[in-house]
Protein backbone atom coordinates (compact mmCIF):
# COMPACT_ATOMS: atom_id res chain seq x y z
CA UNK A 1 0.00 0.00 0.00
CA UNK A 2 2.79 2.45 0.86
CA UNK A 3 4.47 1.70 -2.47
CA UNK A 4 1.23 2.47 -4.32
CA UNK A 5 0.85 5.74 -2.42
CA UNK A 6 4.42 6.73 -3.32
CA UNK A 7 3.72 5.92 -6.98
CA UNK A 8 0.66 8.16 -6.96
CA UNK A 9 2.57 10.99 -5.28
CA UNK A 10 5.47 10.62 -7.70
CA UNK A 11 3.04 11.73 -10.43
CA UNK A 12 0.75 14.24 -8.74
CA UNK A 13 3.39 16.11 -6.73
CA UNK A 14 5.70 16.91 -9.70
CA UNK A 15 2.52 18.01 -11.48
CA UNK A 16 2.53 20.93 -9.05
CA UNK A 17 5.71 22.24 -10.68
CA UNK A 18 4.19 21.75 -14.13
CA UNK A 19 1.08 23.74 -13.18
CA UNK A 20 3.28 26.55 -11.85
CA UNK A 21 5.02 26.72 -15.23
CA UNK A 22 1.64 26.74 -17.01
CA UNK A 23 0.51 29.61 -14.75
CA UNK A 24 3.42 31.78 -15.85
CA UNK A 25 2.92 30.71 -19.46
CA UNK A 26 -0.69 31.95 -19.28
CA UNK A 27 0.48 35.12 -17.56
CA UNK A 28 2.73 35.88 -20.51
CA UNK A 29 0.33 34.88 -23.28
CA UNK A 30 -3.20 35.82 -22.12
CA UNK A 31 -3.10 39.28 -23.79
CA UNK A 32 -2.51 37.61 -27.17
CA UNK A 33 -5.15 37.45 -29.89
CA UNK A 34 -5.11 33.65 -29.80
CA UNK A 35 -5.90 33.50 -26.07
CA UNK A 36 -8.57 36.14 -26.49
CA UNK A 37 -10.23 33.91 -29.08
CA UNK A 38 -10.09 30.96 -26.67
CA UNK A 39 -11.67 33.09 -23.94
CA UNK A 40 -14.47 34.21 -26.25
CA UNK A 41 -15.08 30.66 -27.50
CA UNK A 42 -15.29 29.37 -23.91
CA UNK A 43 -17.86 32.03 -23.02
CA UNK A 44 -19.89 31.28 -26.14
CA UNK A 45 -19.89 27.61 -25.14
CA UNK A 46 -20.67 28.04 -21.43
CA UNK A 47 -22.18 31.51 -21.10
CA UNK A 48 -25.70 31.52 -19.73
CA UNK A 49 -25.60 27.89 -18.55
CA UNK A 50 -27.59 28.25 -15.33
CA UNK A 51 -26.67 24.81 -13.99
CA UNK A 52 -22.93 25.44 -14.17
CA UNK A 53 -23.37 29.05 -13.04
CA UNK A 54 -25.16 27.87 -9.87
CA UNK A 55 -21.97 26.09 -8.74
CA UNK A 56 -20.44 29.53 -8.22
CA UNK A 57 -22.07 29.56 -4.76
CA UNK A 58 -19.63 26.88 -3.60
CA UNK A 59 -16.72 29.19 -4.36
CA UNK A 60 -18.06 32.18 -2.44
CA UNK A 61 -16.14 33.43 0.58
CA UNK A 62 -18.83 32.42 3.05
CA UNK A 63 -18.89 28.83 1.75
CA UNK A 64 -15.09 28.55 1.82
CA UNK A 65 -14.90 30.00 5.32
CA UNK A 66 -17.74 27.84 6.69
CA UNK A 67 -16.32 24.56 5.38
CA UNK A 68 -12.74 25.47 6.27
CA UNK A 69 -13.67 26.38 9.86
CA UNK A 70 -15.70 23.17 10.15
CA UNK A 71 -12.68 21.16 8.98
CA UNK A 72 -10.39 22.93 11.44
CA UNK A 73 -12.80 22.20 14.30
CA UNK A 74 -13.00 18.54 13.23
CA UNK A 75 -9.21 18.21 13.09
CA UNK A 76 -8.94 19.87 16.49
CA UNK A 77 -11.65 17.96 18.39
CA UNK A 78 -11.58 14.52 16.75
CA UNK A 79 -7.98 14.13 15.64
CA UNK A 80 -5.97 16.61 17.74
CA UNK A 81 -4.15 17.27 14.48
CA UNK A 82 -2.71 20.75 14.98
CA UNK A 83 -0.46 20.61 11.93
CA UNK A 84 -3.55 19.63 9.95
CA UNK A 85 -5.30 22.73 11.25
CA UNK A 86 -2.36 24.81 10.04
CA UNK A 87 -2.59 22.97 6.70
CA UNK A 88 -6.17 24.24 6.28
CA UNK A 89 -5.18 27.77 7.26
CA UNK A 90 -2.29 27.82 4.78
CA UNK A 91 -4.33 26.47 1.88
CA UNK A 92 -7.71 28.18 2.20
CA UNK A 93 -6.63 31.21 4.26
CA UNK A 94 -3.19 32.10 2.93
CA UNK A 95 -4.24 30.91 -0.53
CA UNK A 96 -6.99 33.53 -0.58
CA UNK A 97 -4.50 36.24 0.43
CA UNK A 98 -2.12 35.14 -2.34
CA UNK A 99 -4.98 35.26 -4.86
CA UNK A 100 -5.87 38.82 -3.85
CA UNK A 101 -2.22 39.88 -4.11
CA UNK A 102 -1.91 38.36 -7.58
CA UNK A 103 -5.04 40.19 -8.71
CA UNK A 104 -3.63 43.51 -7.51
CA UNK A 105 -0.25 42.84 -9.12
CA UNK A 106 -1.62 41.96 -12.55
CA UNK A 107 -4.79 44.15 -12.37
CA UNK A 108 -6.53 42.56 -15.34
CA UNK A 109 -9.96 44.05 -15.96
CA UNK A 110 -13.02 41.84 -15.66
CA UNK A 111 -14.76 40.63 -18.84
CA UNK A 112 -17.23 43.05 -20.40
CA UNK A 113 -19.56 40.16 -21.27
CA UNK A 114 -22.24 40.34 -20.00
CA UNK A 115 -21.30 42.53 -17.03
CA UNK A 116 -18.29 43.65 -15.07
CA UNK A 117 -17.29 43.57 -11.41
CA UNK A 118 -15.24 46.05 -9.42
CA UNK A 119 -12.40 43.70 -8.44
CA UNK A 120 -9.68 42.46 -10.78
CA UNK A 121 -9.89 39.27 -12.79
CA UNK A 122 -6.56 37.39 -12.94
CA UNK A 123 -6.40 34.72 -11.58
CA UNK A 124 -9.91 33.59 -10.68
CA UNK A 125 -10.41 33.37 -6.93
CA UNK A 126 -13.21 30.84 -7.31
CA UNK A 127 -10.93 28.58 -9.35
CA UNK A 128 -7.85 29.01 -7.16
CA UNK A 129 -9.30 29.06 -3.64
CA UNK A 130 -12.09 26.68 -4.64
CA UNK A 131 -9.47 24.12 -5.61
CA UNK A 132 -7.52 24.74 -2.43
CA UNK A 133 -10.36 24.17 0.00
CA UNK A 134 -12.00 21.30 -1.89
CA UNK A 135 -8.70 19.45 -2.32
CA UNK A 136 -7.85 20.08 1.33
CA UNK A 137 -11.14 18.48 2.41
CA UNK A 138 -10.49 15.54 0.06
CA UNK A 139 -6.95 15.20 1.42
CA UNK A 140 -8.07 14.78 5.02
CA UNK A 141 -11.03 12.57 4.12
CA UNK A 142 -8.66 10.13 2.40
CA UNK A 143 -5.58 10.61 4.64
CA UNK A 144 -6.08 7.39 6.59
CA UNK A 145 -8.40 5.63 4.18
CA UNK A 146 -7.39 2.05 3.32
CA UNK A 147 -9.47 1.53 0.18
CA UNK A 148 -7.68 2.73 -2.93
CA UNK A 149 -10.91 2.65 -4.94
CA UNK A 150 -12.75 4.92 -2.52
CA UNK A 151 -9.78 7.27 -2.47
CA UNK A 152 -9.92 7.60 -6.24
CA UNK A 153 -13.68 8.17 -6.09
CA UNK A 154 -13.27 10.95 -3.53
CA UNK A 155 -10.52 12.65 -5.52
CA UNK A 156 -12.42 12.28 -8.79
CA UNK A 157 -15.48 13.88 -7.21
CA UNK A 158 -13.29 16.65 -5.78
CA UNK A 159 -11.69 17.33 -9.18
CA UNK A 160 -15.11 17.41 -10.87
CA UNK A 161 -16.40 19.85 -8.25
CA UNK A 162 -13.34 22.08 -8.69
CA UNK A 163 -13.89 22.10 -12.46
CA UNK A 164 -17.53 23.05 -11.96
CA UNK A 165 -16.74 25.87 -9.53
CA UNK A 166 -14.11 27.32 -11.86
CA UNK A 167 -16.19 27.06 -15.03
CA UNK A 168 -19.16 28.64 -13.26
CA UNK A 169 -17.28 31.94 -13.46
CA UNK A 170 -17.08 31.65 -17.23
CA UNK A 171 -20.74 30.66 -17.44
CA UNK A 172 -21.71 33.71 -15.40
CA UNK A 173 -19.41 36.07 -17.32
CA UNK A 174 -17.37 37.07 -14.25
CA UNK A 175 -14.05 35.69 -15.54
CA UNK A 176 -12.19 34.82 -18.69
CA UNK A 177 -11.42 31.15 -19.24
CA UNK A 178 -7.71 32.01 -18.98
CA UNK A 179 -8.35 33.46 -15.50
CA UNK A 180 -9.90 30.17 -14.46
CA UNK A 181 -7.11 27.96 -15.83
CA UNK A 182 -4.51 30.22 -14.21
CA UNK A 183 -6.42 29.97 -10.92
CA UNK A 184 -6.45 26.19 -11.08
CA UNK A 185 -2.72 26.10 -11.82
CA UNK A 186 -1.74 28.52 -9.06
CA UNK A 187 -4.05 26.80 -6.58
CA UNK A 188 -2.78 23.32 -7.33
CA UNK A 189 0.86 24.40 -7.08
CA UNK A 190 0.22 26.00 -3.69
CA UNK A 191 -1.73 22.96 -2.51
CA UNK A 192 1.13 20.60 -3.45
CA UNK A 193 3.66 22.84 -1.68
CA UNK A 194 1.62 22.74 1.55
CA UNK A 195 0.98 18.98 1.24
CA UNK A 196 4.72 18.31 0.87
CA UNK A 197 5.48 20.51 3.89
CA UNK A 198 2.79 18.76 5.96
CA UNK A 199 3.97 15.25 5.10
CA UNK A 200 7.61 16.11 5.75
CA UNK A 201 6.65 17.44 9.20
CA UNK A 202 4.49 14.39 9.92
CA UNK A 203 7.34 12.10 8.93
CA UNK A 204 9.83 14.06 11.04
CA UNK A 205 7.71 13.92 14.20
CA UNK A 206 6.92 10.23 13.76
CA UNK A 207 10.62 9.44 13.42
CA UNK A 208 11.40 11.66 16.39
CA UNK A 209 8.85 9.87 18.58
CA UNK A 210 10.26 6.48 17.64
CA UNK A 211 13.74 7.40 18.92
Amino acid sequence: MRKRVRNIKSFFYPLGMATLIVFFAILITFPSVQFRQIDIAAFELLGGNSLIDSLSLLGEQWAIMTISVALIVYLWIHRKNYRGMLFVFLTAGAGNVINQLLKRIYDRERPDFPHGLESFSFPSGHAMVGLLYVFTVAYFITEHMASRVIKWLVWTAAAALVCGIGLSRVAGGEHYFSDVVAGWCAGYSWFVAIAIWYEMRERFFKEHLQK
